[in-house]
This record gives C-alpha cells, sequence and structure tokens, in this order.
C-alpha cells in the first residue's frame, strides 16, 4: 500500500535528506535510514507464539511489487523466531505501507579561483573560476548553488495482534538517495526498520549499513545511533 509522509514524518523526511548530503558528495559507503518505532510490545512472546501472516488491502491482493517486499521483510522477521503460517492460524498480522517521493536538494558549494592563465583561440590569455583549480592560499572566490534530484523512500511495518486487532508495534524507516527505484531501497529499509526489534516505544534513530563492493547489501552489522525520544511535528 502506497502511502505518503504526513506531516508527522516530515521532520523524518527532512533529516533523512540532510543524510543524503553525504551520499552526494561522494560518500557511497554505507546508506543511513531514520528509523521510528511505536511499540507496546509485552515482551512476554516465546518463539512457539512468534507467528504471522501479511494482511494486503486494496490493490496489494494480486501485486507482484508486494510479494517481493514481503519476501525481504520475512527475512529480516525470521531473524527473531518469527514465522510465516497461514492468516488463521496466525497470531498477528503484518501489514506493509510503502511510498517513493521526488524532491530536490540545493547543495552550495565553493568556486575557486585559478591563478594560472588559460588560452583562448588567438592566443590571448584569460582566468576565471574554475572548480577545482587553485587549492592553496588563494581560497575560493565564491559559492555556486547546484541544486540535485534526491528521492525520498520510506516503509512502515504495522503488526496487530490477529484476535483483538490491537496494534503492537508500528515502526517506519525513511532513507534518501539519488535513485528513484524503491526496490533498491527496500533492503536497506527492511534491514533498518527491524533491527533491534523490538525498539522501545518512542524511539527515533539513524541505523547506517554498509554497501558492498558490488553495491548491494552488505553483510556487515547494522550500527545505529543513540535512540532519542520520538518527537511529533
Amino acid at each position: 500500500m502506497k502511502f505518503s509522509i504526513g506531516s508527522n514524518w516530515r521532520g523524518l523526511a527532512r533529516a533523512a535528506m540532510a543524510l543524503c548530503v553525504l551520499w552526494l558528495a561522494g560518500c557511497t559507503t554505507y546508506v543511513q535510514t531514520q528509523v521510528t518505532a511505536f511499540s507496546n510490545w509485552n515482551g512476554t512472546a516465546s518463539d512457539a507464539t512468534r507467528t504471522y501472516a501479511f494482511q494486503r488491502n486494496g490493490d496489494q491482493s494480486n501485486s507482484i511489487e508486494q510479494t517481493t517486499y514481503e519476501t525481504l521483510v520475512a527475512m529480516e522477521l525470521s531473524k527473531y523466531n518469527f514465522k510465516q503460517v497461514p492468516d488463521a492460524s496466525a497470531r498477528y498480522q503484518v501489514s506493509l505501507a510503502y511510498s517513493v517521493r521526488g524532491d530536490l536538494m540545493t547543495v552550495r558549494q565553493p568556486v575557486y579561483y585559478d591563478p594560472w592563465p588559460m588560452y583562448g583561440p588567438y592566443g590571448r590569455p584569460f582566468w576565471g573560476p574554475w572548480g577545482g583549480f587553485g587549492y592553496g592560499p588563494w581560497g575560493p572566490t565564491g559559492y555556486v548553488d547546484q541544486s540535485f534530484p534526491v528521492y525520498i523512500h520510506a516503509l512502515q511495518i504495522r503488526m496487530t495482534d490477529r484476535s483483538t486487532g490491537r496494534e503492537v508495534y508500528k515502526v517506519t524507516a525513511v532513507n534518501s538517495t539519488d535513485d528513484a527505484s524503491l526496490y533498491g531501497a527496500m533492503p536497506y529499509l527492511a534491514r533498518s526498520a527491524l533491527a533491534d526489534f523490538p525498539l522501545g516505544n518512542g524511539t527515533v534513530r539513524t541505523v547506517t549499513i554498509p554497501v558492498d563492493k558490488n553495491g548491494g547489501i552488505s553483510n556487515e552489522t547494522a550500527a545505529s545511533s543513540a535512540p532519542v525520544p520520538a518527537k511529533a511535528e
């Protein structure tokens, strides 16, 4: 199910875009994802009762995209001894919502003056600002604003008790890159959202996942910043 990042998540999206500045600067060895969790998990469920079934709504029913993302989430849930079973025998129902939204990010970059002349078509020297030249005592001569397309990817995972309909866990993961593909971002979103399950109620944190040499998700352990209380905006 597609969903929009509403007012409560705009601060999270802005934070994800701020992290994207590092990506645009060429730091592509990891992906950073902003995660917010709300939990009523009682912590008493044994491994035997950690059974679940995916719940689909509307156009998710026959969606290949939905099935693909469910497979990724199921892989992460299995790390915590969750077992996928038929809906009638599941203790929990798990629903997914996801979206991708395009935006523009403007980055201010320095312009350097090149002290060495360049020569025009008639052999006459001229000088001017040349990015990447003139490093040293001359310093930047000014700054220019450059805009880059960025895409905000979001995944929300919601777990409810099937017998009562009571929500027990909801987590939202948001990151930003210059790639419009939600499919490419989903492994990072799913892994970040369910890292260290279950998080405490109102947890907000940044999860960092390394990228392997082939550009895919690394098998290294995801690292996270210290959690802080969630703030609604």
